[in-house]
């Protein structure tokens, strides 16, 4: 596929995790945006539900949390009420339990609070890119992309740098925890009931789980009780404090999404500037860094897809949505959606006028690192266009084995400084 002009032939299964090691099919949600904006969807791992493709009708509900719910999972996979109380973080709760806790520890995702960690990120992008850039050619999802969000993370989280590795690998297990290449536990082609109180139903949650304890306990007795992970510990206005299997989830949560997320829109910039040389070159001669970071972002849309559930019978586009329906916003079409983002597939740097949601924008749940993530990118892509006479593709790109999670896994290039 190119990333250009897709090459799906417009009838792809938009569930299937084998569809998307070719790129996004965005040939099919093209079709559906077109013919079907609120699409009844049946598939083979459990009840069906109602796609969602529109840039405005996802912004519409994802802006009324009261009817469309996230407190019964996000993922389109079924969960009894069981393995989703075992399993649940934060991004799975309505409010007020949502609010509650996200609060504990907003600050230290807040806008003005991350803008301190430029020189951190600054610091640790020049020896990443050092040690990519001069192999001449490599993997720059793994040599560059992958490294920049784990150290990162490791310093918010205050996380020895000798865990990080691990930790990484642990969270690719859980968020591509359908792709042979991140695990051995692979969700759809194993029996998981073994797991299935653990985060994404796998092994790795169970590893993460007892590291946090770990952590935890090592921290108390050396007398640390700073930090993001202490915030969410906290107990809330009205004295409730979340138990500990929650706050296990929270680690899990940010150790797998703080990751790939960030990671894959690095990948899919370092792409899009070795397949086209001008945005390289505008990078270079041009002011774009208050609105690149988006771009890019949107481009990328690494998380393909949230699902909520319907609370009451709603009518969208002529569709009754019935109360208990499941019903997936698939933001990887938002962001090609013609209405809402002019010329699409065209990458523009200073785009302004940015109706994005990579971010889940308009509702309760907005990504509470996003703010770190634009930084994240503008200062490695800064780094990077300061370094490079050229950057060119080196061979084929592979695609992450994944409906849930988009991205570059294998991307080689070859660079000249």
């Amino acid at each position: 596929m190119s990333m250009w002009t897709p090459t799906d032939d417009g009838h792809a299964d938009i569930v299937s995790h084998d569809t998307y090691t070719q790129g996004v099919p965005h040939n099919t949600f093209a079709r559906l945006r077109r013919d079907d904006p609120v699409h009844w969807t049946e598939w083979d791992g459990g009840a069906p539900f109602w796609s969602i493709t529109r840039n405005a009708d996802i912004t519409a509900m994802n802006g009324n949390p009261r009817v469309f719910s996230s407190a019964q999972g996000i993922r389109i996979e079924d969960q009894t009420r069981e393995e989703y109380l075992a399993r649940r973080t934060f991004q799975e709760t309505d409010a007020p339990e949502h609010l509650q806790t996200r609060m504990k520890v907003f600050k230290a995702f807040a806008k003005t609070s991350v803008a301190n960690f430029a020189q951190d990120i600054t610091d640790l992008t020049g020896p990443i890119l050092d040690r990519a850039l001069a192999q001449g050619t490599f993997n720059a999802t793994r040599e560059i992309a992958r490294e920049l969000p784990m150290r990162m993370l490791g310093r918010i989280m205050g996380l020895p740098e000798s865990d990080l590795e691990w930790l990484v690998e642990k969270g690719d297990a859980l968020m591509a925890n359908s792709d042979p290449d991140f695990t051995d536990h692979v969700v759809d082609k194993l029996t998981t009931d073994e797991f299935r109180l653990m985060p994404f139903n796998s092994p790795a949650g169970a590893e993460l789980y007892a590291y946090a304890k770990d952590l935890m306990d090592h921290k108390a007795r050396m007398g640390d009780t700073d930090g993001i992970l202490h915030m969410i510990l906290k107990p809330a206005k009205d004295g409730t404090v979340i138990s500990e299997d929650e706050f296990r989830n929270f680690f899990c949560l940010l150790v797998a999404a703080g990751n790939d997320t960030t990671r894959y829109s690095i990948a899919a910039g370092v792409h899009a500037i070795a397949e086209k040389p001008e945005l390289l070159h505008q990078m270079q001669t041009q002011d774009v860094w208050d609105t690149m970071a988006d771009e890019i972002i949107r481009w990328a849309t690494p998380a393909t897809y949230f699902r909520r559930t319907c609370t009451e019978d709603t009518e969208v586009h002529g569709k009754t949505i019935r109360a208990g329906d499941k019903v997936v916003y698939w933001w990887t079409s938002a962001n090609r959606d013609p209405d809402a983002i002019p010329d699409p597939f065209h990458i523009d740097l200073t785009r302004t006028q940015n109706q994005h949601l990579a971010f889940g924008q308009h509702g309760p749940h907005v990504c509470l690192g996003m703010h770190l993530a634009r930084l994240e990118v503008r200062i490695l892509f800064q780094e990077l266009s300061r370094r490079l006479k050229s950057i060119e593709p080196a061979g084929d790109v592979q695609y992450l084995r994944s409906n849930f999670v988009g991205g570059i896994k294998h991307l080689p290039v070859t660079v000249q400084l």
